[in-house]
């Protein structure tokens, strides 16, 4: 899967991987075990993903397509939780606890990280 590193508000440096087509958005997180620190996973186009098959609690970060934060759902629980927000492009699922970690705020910005 291919990954893209990001520059936070707050200067941090995150790896997201990114699933674009069809098989990988479907697939996304689930049957996982977790994702590494710092890390996150993009789905886009994506406007609402459900924890159906999901092991692990997340944070959903609904994005535009400049990567600026429409919206924040923190701890998303496994098989139980949906979420939506149908102005968005995508979402990054990042476990849960790193959207207060790395204080990201609605209107915020990822800046890619140039290889």
């Amino acid at each position: 899967m291919k990954t893209s590193k990001y520059r936070t508000a707050s200067g941090d440096i995150i790896t997201v991987e990114i699933a674009d087509t069809f098989f990988t958005r479907f697939c996304g997180l689930m049957l996982r075990r977790g994702l590494p620190k710092k890390h996150g996973l993009l789905l886009a186009p994506c406007s609402s993903i459900h924890m159906l098959f999901m092991r692990f609690s997340i944070d959903a970060i609904y994005i535009d397509k400049d990567f600026c934060i429409q919206k924040i759902v923190k701890d998303l629980r496994p098989w139980i939780g949906i979420s939506a927000c149908f102005s968005a492009w995508g979402v990054i699922e990042f476990p849960a606890g790193t959207a207060e970690k790395f204080h990201f705020l609605v209107g915020q910005k990822f800046c890619p990280i140039k290889a």
